[in-house]
């Protein structure tokens, strides 16, 4: 059984608006993402966690799209990982893997949730991921180049991350047991010296952070739409 959570709880600062109500394709980004995995055959359960002020609209989305595996949509934390740990704590108990994705992710796929599942199940953690492929440079705090970055085995992390439950609860607890900050989950599973597979991905799966990624993911979902995906 594969249980999802979906992180919903950010502020959308840097968007200025909230952008996971905001409408792309027809539907608000959140749909987007939720619908992937109401889609995909692996998942039994969604978790959504989201800010409290947004509970009746997610509500009403779930409801209108007639997602079926939706089971519950809960307050989330003051930081990602605490609202991460908000949705480990709901997940149903027969559940054997967790997958985590960013609800600002509108464009993931089920062929790629059950692509990254596929490789958990072999290595009992496994995360999609893509190569960097720009020139890196460090700068100091006046934006002056101070040097370079080798981005010879350098990936961009992306979600879903997915796991055996028991590693990630594992990797959580010592996470709070440590008092420390992370900003996903596979470095707060790789702290317990677990490996990760990477599923390097070759379509579309942007974080939606300003408002120019709207119209992007506007323009491959309706691209998508087209042939039928």
């Amino acid at each position: 059984m594969l249980s999802a959570i979906i992180v919903a709880a950010g502020n959308s600062r840097r968007m200025g608006f909230d952008k996971l109500l905001a409408p792309v394709a027809g539907e608000p980004v959140i749909a987007h993402a939720i619908g992937a995995f109401d889609r995909t055959t692996s998942v039994s359960e969604i978790i959504v966690v989201a800010r409290e002020e947004r509970h009746d609209e997610v509500r009403k989305i779930t409801s209108d799209a007639g997602f079926s595996k939706v089971r519950s949509i809960i307050p989330g934390g003051e930081r990602r990982q605490d609202s991460v740990r908000a949705g480990l704590d709901r997940i149903e108990p027969q559940a054997k893997y967790i997958a985590v994705h960013d609800a600002a992710r509108p464009l993931i796929t089920p062929e790629q949730i059950e692509h990254a599942f596929e490789q958990c199940r072999i290595h009992g953690a496994a995360a999609l991921a893509q190569p960097v492929n720009d020139t890196l440079k460090r700068a100091d705090a006046d934006f002056l180049v101070g040097g370079s970055v080798d981005r010879h085995q350098l990936y961009a992390m992306q979600t879903p991350q997915i796991f055996e439950r028991k590693l990630i609860e594992d990797a959580y607890r010592a996470v709070y047991a440590e008092n420390i900050s992370v900003t996903d989950e596979v470095s707060a599973v790789e702290r317990l010296g677990h490996k990760i597979a990477l599923v390097l991905n070759d379509d579309f799966n942007f974080k939606i952070t300003y408002p120019r990624d709207l119209a992007v993911a506007e323009f491959i979902l309706r691209d998508r739409a087209k042939d039928g995906r």
